[in-house]
């Protein structure tokens, strides 16, 4: 048995004796996407208590901020996507992670509501061109066979980093979240920007070949077991329904990814009275089962049947939230973290492989980036749903109401998808 399991980790890991050159890149997107994820996205929910206190802005004015991030991912996506399919991924990395590092350096300076907007836009850009979906359009090149595995260990930096909240949240109460923040940025800009010098965009640009199997050579024959795929220009695919049934699933999924993210913390202490560390701690029990479901979701969307995977997990995530909106206990709010995480982990490769595998890689970035354009809003609504309803009740309860049914609805979206005529 132990030789078995050997023999079939390094049939993926190292298919010709040596660790293929895609993990690597896995390695470095979950490296990176694991600091922007901790440093601003998942900690943002903590800065949100400490700037509602500090300058007394409103639930509402924060969540809007925080769906600015979004709506910036989502504008710049057609343009984001054009841009890494022409000139690849490694300049558009660097550039963006240079942005996001000088955005966080300055935004420990502002003073005002203004000011605070402004560099919140910039860091956006730099969070977008620096993040996910840039080193998506790699890993779908470098990827066929093991495409939803490495997708799944692609996104454990951001589960991973659901655990490390706490130490954002103790660094902003005994540091200051000013200090936080100008250190946060010279990390991103000293320790990312030399990592992702290291991406390549396809396997043919150092003689190698998706998922490590064949050497790319002019001699090399294509044989009859390899697959092959049929592709979908972005006009293509935009004719399907497919694709816009996948873009407002995928939308609907971020909803509740979106209001935890930002209000979770600020209801387990405002409305819940928990301390800012607990609060963060328990939030970070998120991150542990997300990246087990990334883990089941690698394994099982490289197996099953990507639709009902999702579907799946649209109505745990739903039931999640639900629980979560009347949970006055504390073992009802760990199931929540449980049911939350778990679906949120499994669902993520799901999404990524099912375009890749309905559209084909040619054009992945540029049909990636105009979906953000319909992804966005689901981002950007869960915060400012949540905010408006704790802004008009004092609690979250209706709130996380409203987003568990759209969620558990949104799973029709997979339900109604079909494959795209063509498409192998």
């Amino acid at each position: 048995m132990k030789s078995f399991i050997i023999s079939n980790l390094n049939s993926i890991f190292k298919p010709r004796g040596y660790i293929f050159f895609g993990w690597w890149i896995v390695v470095i997107s979950s490296l990176i996407q694991f600091l922007g994820n901790l440093l601003w996205v998942q900690a943002f929910g903590v800065y949100a208590v400490i700037f509602q206190s500090e300058f007394g802005w409103s639930m509402t004015i924060i969540s809007g901020a925080f769906a600015l991030i979004k709506i910036v991912s989502g504008l710049l996506g057609p343009l984001q996507g054009w841009l890494v399919d022409k000139y690849g991924p490694r300049l558009i990395l660097t550039f963006g992670l240079v942005i996001f590092g000088l955005g966080f350096l300055i935004l420990s300076q502002i003073q005002t509501l203004l000011s605070f907007y402004i560099i919140i836009f910039v860091m956006s850009l730099g969070l977008s061109l620096g993040g996910h979906q840039t080193f998506m359009v790699s890993i779908v090149h470098w990827f066929n066979q093991h495409r939803a595995k490495a997708v799944a260990l692609a996104q454990s930096g951001p589960a991973v980093c659901g655990l490390c909240v706490p130490i954002i949240a103790f660094g902003i109460e005994y540091q200051g979240w000013r200090f936080m923040s100008f250190i946060s940025g010279l990390i991103l800009i000293f320790l990312g920007i030399p990592l992702v010098q290291w991406v390549k965009h396809k396997p043919e640009d150092i003689e190698e070949k998706v998922d490590g199997v064949f050497n790319f050579s002019k001699n090399s024959v294509v044989t009859s077991n390899e697959k092959i795929e049929n592709f979908l220009t972005l006009n293509e695919s935009l004719k399907t329904s497919a694709f816009w049934l996948i873009s407002l699933g995928h939308a609907i999924s971020l909803l509740s990814v979106s209001a935890v993210v930002v209000h979770l913390i600020p209801h387990l202490t405002l409305v819940l009275g928990l301390g800012l560390t607990t609060a963060s701690i328990i939030y970070s029990t998120v991150g542990i089962f997300q990246l087990l479901g990334l883990l089941v979701g690698g394994y099982l969307g490289d197996r099953f049947d990507k639709r009902w995977i999702c579907i799946f997990c649209m109505f745990s995530n739903g039931m999640g939230i639900l629980l979560l909106a009347y949970a006055e206990e504390l073992s009802i709010i760990f199931l929540f973290c449980i049911l939350h995480g778990l679906a949120f982990g499994i669902r993520i490769p799901q999404i990524v492989s099912l375009r890749a595998e309905y559209f084909g890689i040619k054009s992945y970035g540029k049909i990636l980036g105009f979906s953000s354009l319909i992804v966005m809003f689901g981002f950007l609504g869960g915060p400012m749903i949540c905010g408006l309803l704790f802004d008009l009740y004092g609690n979250y309860s209706t709130a996380f109401f409203v987003i568990s049914i759209i969620t558990i609805l949104g799973g029709l979206c997979f339900i109604l998808t079909k494959e795209p005529d063509g498409i192998i």
